[in-house]
């Protein structure tokens, strides 16, 4: 019995040594020391509003007359993979909104899980707290692509026209728990920065991409946005809801990079079978058509919001 004791406590003890150099060596990797709060907003371009989930970073402009578009960005990069196609839109006549969805940017960052109802609801508030005029068409880039098509079935008479860039596709969810998830991510702080790179065909044509990202990654609570999103937004919902979206036969412009190495090319046959669509390829792009061909691909846009 008693070398059973000292068995057990032996390996009791192994545990709390490995759990405090994992945690050592998490507090030594973590970025997140900053809290979002209006000193760290202060002097950033753009407006904030407070919704109901928390404080939502947005910008807007153009004429009140104009056609009001509202642009989702992706996964983790904030409103400004908008820049370029935002400031087109606004010459050419459109009213138009971008935003830091929470977790990302310079919105806040709240605890509870990322959902589809959380982005739902912050985009829903925004229409209605705004008072844009309804109804609105919306874009959305990659992740962006499978919130706009959930808001989309979920409140069809508010959306008019629907933009979809190398939406998300075939969305697969990790099996191991959502701190397994953040760990990993903080570990890997770095090269999820620098990863950033991969969605451009010419990197070198965009400098400071990187560190312009690394700014969100200091305030705490982005990790746990990212990991809560991939843990809690199901990759079946964003295939149904594309499905489902066909049902209201909106009009769809679908744009693709044919080089895009983070939802391959192969995925847009995969969703046209679903989901009828005006279907753009883009040549000599990858994940971000609409900033590596942003004249090609701001002019397909810009007839499409236009035609009747």
């Amino acid at each position: 019995m008693k070398k059973i004791k000292i068995i057990l406590y032996s390996l009791l003890a192994s545990f709390a040594l490995a759990a405090m150099a994992l945690a050592f060596v998490f507090e030594i990797n973590n970025v997140e020391t900053k809290a979002m709060n209006d000193q760290a907003r202060a002097g950033v371009d753009g407006k904030f509003i407070t919704l109901s989930g928390g404080v939502t970073h947005y910008q807007t402009a153009g004429a009140d007359t104009g056609k009001t578009i509202v642009l989702v960005h992706g996964f983790s990069v904030p409103y400004y993979i908008w820049d370029g196609t935002y400031d087109s839109l606004v010459k050419h006549g459109f009213f138009v909104v971008r935003y830091d969805e929470f977790g990302r940017g310079f919105s806040d960052r709240p605890s509870a899980p990322y959902s589809p109802s959380l982005y739902r609801k912050q985009l829903l508030d925004l229409i209605r707290d705004l008072k844009l005029k309804t109804p609105i068409s919306l874009a959305g880039v990659s992740f962006g692509g499978g919130v706009v098509a959930d808001f989309a079935v979920h409140y069809p008479s508010v959306v008019d026209k629907i933009i979809l860039i190398d939406p998300v596709f075939g969305f697969k969810n990790p099996a191991v728990p959502k701190a397994v998830v953040s760990f990993t991510m903080a570990m890997n702080h770095e090269k999820q920065a620098t990863g950033q790179l991969d969605d451009f065909k010419y990197p070198d044509r965009f400098p400071g991409w990187v560190e312009k990202y690394k700014i969100q990654m200091a305030f705490k609570g982005f990790r746990h946005a990212l990991a809560s999103t991939v843990i809690n937004y199901s990759g079946d919902t964003i295939a149904a809801n594309y499905k489902k979206l066909d049902s209201f036969h909106k009009k769809i412009l679908l744009i693709w990079g044919k080089e895009d190495q983070t939802v391959t090319y192969n995925f847009s046959d995969s969703l046209q079978k679903i989901l009828r669509v005006n279907f753009f390829p883009v040549d000599d792009a990858r994940h971000l058509p609409h900033l590596e061909e942003p004249v090609l691909v701001n002019q397909k846009m810009i007839s499409f919001l236009r035609s009747n």
